[in-house]
């Protein structure tokens, strides 16, 4: 019992340092490829240096660490040993890597470009790139809670109350980083109007429905091999 207890426990260490990869490298390789895209097309950065630092040191590292205290995955024990040489980084978590940073980079630099395309000011404009970013953060943890099972049902989306904790910080976190005065002279942001909201919150959830897309796709190949 106590060597079933050490396996079962050991498993639960290795899923939660793989989630906390999978959520930690495409959201760093999102920002990092939304300064690389402005940079070759000769555009404004969307977000300053203090910005990303704020992105950075306070509403990643508060999200990544919810998944920290992730319960055991269901069916854990039942899966067999994993290859002592398997690598942590598998062919599958690298294209989730360059998926999910891809999806990052096309809406937070869109509605970066949107932004000052519809006149808005450059504080305006990096103020909804930021929000923009953190929107798809908070999106992506509740796909991060599992690799392949959906995270669109009742326990993939309230199962986890460090999770929803994390989330309102973070939230309570840009609901000031927005609007507070003395934010506004830290990090140059502006206040925002409901209408930039509705298109963060539309475009931030995209990664939400595009990565349980990619989810059921790979259940299904892996549905497809193991009856072949």
């Amino acid at each position: 019992a106590s060597i079933a207890s050490a396996v079962e426990e050991g498993r639960t260490v290795y899923d939660s340092l793989k989630k906390s990869i999978t959520f930690i490298l495409p959201t760093n390789g999102g920002e990092a490829l939304i300064i690389v895209a402005a940079i070759l097309l000769g555009r404004t950065l969307p977000m300053t240096p203090v910005q990303i630092m704020w992105v950075n040191m306070i509403t990643a590292v508060t999200l990544a660490l919810a998944l920290a205290f992730e319960p055991t995955e269901p069916g854990a024990m039942r899966r067999p040993p994993r290859r002592a040489d398997e690598p942590l980084l598998s062919r599958f978590l690298l294209w989730r890597l360059a998926f999910v940073s891809t999806i990052l980079l096309l809406g937070t630099f869109g509605l970066f470009v949107y932004e000052r395309g519809q006149g808005a000011s450059i504080e305006t404009a990096r103020t909804v790139a930021v929000n923009t970013l953190v929107a798809f953060e908070i999106f992506y943890l509740w796909n991060s809670r599992h690799l392949l099972a959906p995270a669109l049902s009742r326990e993939g989306l309230f199962g986890s109350r460090p999770v929803l904790v994390a989330i309102a910080l973070v939230i309570g976190f840009q609901i000031a980083f927005t609007y507070a005065p003395p934010m506004h002279f830290l990090f140059g942001t502006e206040a925002l109007p409901a209408a930039s909201w509705l298109r963060i919150v539309a475009v931030g959830s995209s990664v939400l429905f595009l990565v349980e897309l990619e989810k059921w796709a790979f259940r299904r190949r892996e549905g497809a091999r193991a009856a072949a």
